[in-house]
C-alpha cells in the first residue's frame, strides 16, 4: 500500500515537472522563432508544448498548460494581443486535451501510428475551436476585427503550413524519443 502510493506521488511529481517544463518552452519559444521574421510566427511555437504535455502528462496536464500559456505571456510579454491570446488559449487547451484522450483513452496501443492520428486528430480539432472562439470573439468585441471563412482558412491553414509541418515531425519524434529512453515509461503505464 505504501509503495503504490509513492508510486503515485512520484508520476504526479514528474508530470508536474513535465508540465513546467512545457510551459516554459511555450513562453520561451515565441522569442526564438521570433528571430526569423519571415515564418517565425508561421512556426506556431506555442502549439508544439501544449501538444507535448497531452502526450507526455496527459488530457488534464496539457489542457491546464494549453490553456495558461498564452494568456500567462500576454499578461508577462504584451504578446499575443489579448484577442489573439483568447483565441490561442482555447486552441492550445483543446491541443492538450484531445491529444491526451486519444492517446491514452481513445487509442489503447500507444505506437506511431496512433500518436500520428491522436496529433492530427488534435491538430483539426484544435484550429476549429480556434474559428468558433474567433467568430464569437467578433461578434462579441468590435475591435476584436471581423473574421469570414476567408481569414479562418488563411490562419488555420495557409498560414500555419510551417508550424504544421514542424509539428508533425517535431512532436511524434520528441515522444517517441522520450518513450525510448524511459523518461515518460511511468507516465505512460498511469492512468492520465
Amino acid at each position: 500500500m505504501k509503495n503504490s502510493f509513492s508510486i503515485q506521488n512520484a508520476v504526479q511529481l514528474r508530470r508536474l515537472v513535465f508540465s513546467a517544463l512545457f510551459l516554459a518552452l511555450a513562453l520561451v519559444m515565441p522569442f526564438l522563432t521570433g528571430q526569423i521574421p519571415q515564418i517565425g510566427s508561421m512556426l506556431c511555437p506555442m502549439h508544439i508544448p501544449a501538444l507535448l504535455c497531452g502526450f507526455v502528462c496527459g488530457w488534464p496536464w496539457g489542457l491546464a498548460i494549453g490553456f495558461i500559456a498564452p494568456l500567462l505571456r500576454m499578461v508577462m510579454f504584451g504578446m499575443p494581443p489579448f484577442y489573439v491570446a483568447i483565441a490561442m488559449a482555447f486552441e492550445l487547451l483543446t491541443y492538450g486535451l484531445v491529444s491526451g484522450i486519444m492517446y491514452r483513452k481513445v487509442f489503447k496501443k500507444q505506437t506511431v501510428g496512433t500518436l500520428y492520428g491522436s496529433l492530427l486528430t488534435a491538430m483539426v480539432a484544435g484550429r476549429i475551436v480556434w474559428g468558433i472562439v474567433k467568430v464569437i470573439l467578433s461578434g462579441i468585441a468590435a475591435d476584436a476585427g471581423a473574421f469570414t471563412f476567408a481569414a479562418f482558412i488563411s490562419g488555420a491553414l495557409l498560414n500555419a503550413i510551417p508550424g504544421i509541418v514542424v509539428q508533425l515531425i517535431l512532436v511524434p519524434a520528441v515522444v517517441v524519443a522520450l518513450q525510448k529512453a524511459k523518461l515518460i515509461e511511468a507516465l505512460s503505464a498511469e492512468k492520465a
